[in-house]
């Protein structure tokens, strides 16, 4: 067969008749436009932050100058990871690219986890053998970033839809707290002269950036483990879909979500006879639509014995 052949072969396979589940193979109506001007606006001013961070010693400024180019990274990804989601289906991926946004947000957050760590190791070693910084250098580039930050954070706020938006705006706003950091670093030791605050604020918003990571982390691993969606008590569905009456047993039961928002479950029923099998499928989807949301069901009825259809 060849591809031009595959293709509508591919399509009719694919498509949702009467009755069946109306789960989303295709991530529609993103628009790309908000990441692409917080991306655009992120790499503008990463490439300052990063000269400057050098120039004036501070890691304050250097933290906040490397997750200025982590979010860089981050919202790229986002951008690749959001046009592989709008693609069909195919022969070859029948189940769309909509994981495509859960694995980017997950990448993120570990490359975010990992600058977390660099920070902890550098602000050490700074307590450890004070180096000095200029305050000032500090103090204006952190003001400027601050107000970046805020700008890129808006315009992510107005797409909160997709995990990987999220994802990118959680790093932004991490982001913006390095900034409000640095500012105080270079006040403090503008003003006073205490070099230490510096790698005593990296510490501190390193904390910060780790526990807002790590929701997103979790929430990217469970969708792309095919977890049990977390509305959905997975014992509660098993003991329901046996007190159907006609229903003796449930086995080989799984959950998981198809899409965001859009639960799957496949399973066997061990059933009183096969010849009920009509009757007791559309009473399950009924209970299933109606109590737990799940539309996307597959069961295999069995007869008392191990029977099956």
């Amino acid at each position: 067969m060849t591809a031009e052949q595959a293709e509508p072969a591919s399509e009719h396979l694919h498509a949702h008749l009467d009755g069946d589940a109306r789960h989303a193979h295709v991530i529609e109506g993103r628009s790309q436009a908000t990441l692409s001007v917080a991306l655009g606006l992120t790499l503008l001013f990463a490439a300052v932050e990063v000269v400057t961070g050098f120039i004036s010693n501070s890691l304050a400024l250097i933290s906040d100058a490397g997750h200025m180019v982590t979010d860089a990274a981050a919202l790229g990804l986002a951008l690749l990871a959001q046009a592989i989601a709008k693609r069909p289906p195919s022969s070859r991926h029948s189940f769309g690219f909509v994981r495509a946004e859960a694995l980017a947000a997950f990448v993120n957050s570990l490359a975010l986890l990992a600058l977390v760590a660099w920070i902890a190791w550098e602000a050490v070693q700074r307590l450890l053998h004070p180096e000095p910084v200029r305050g000032g250098v500090v103090l204006v580039v952190a003001a400027i970033g601050a107000g970046i930050n805020l700008l890129v954070a808006w315009v992510l706020s107005r797409d909160n839809t997709s995990i990987n938006t999220r994802a990118a705006l959680v790093n932004v706003m991490g982001d913006l707290l390095g900034s409000i950091a640095a500012i105080a670093s270079g006040a403090i030791i503008y003003f006073t002269g205490w070099v230490p605050v510096d790698p005593i604020l990296s510490i501190f918003v390193a904390l910060l950036i780790l526990r807002s990571t790590s929701g997103i982390l979790r929430e990217s691993y469970h969708f792309l483990m095919e977890g049990v969606p977390h509305e959905i008590d997975y014992l509660e569905v098993g003991a329901d879909l046996k007190a159907v009456d006609g229903v003796l047993d449930v086995h080989d039961l799984h959950v998981w979500d198809m899409s965001p928002g859009h639960p799957a479950l496949i399973g066997h029923l061990e059933i009183v006879s096969l010849e009920r099998w009509p009757a007791v499928l559309a009473d399950v989807r009924a209970m299933l639509r109606a109590k737990h949301g799940i539309d996307h069901v597959t069961l295999q009825p069995e007869a008392a014995g191990g029977k099956s259809l």
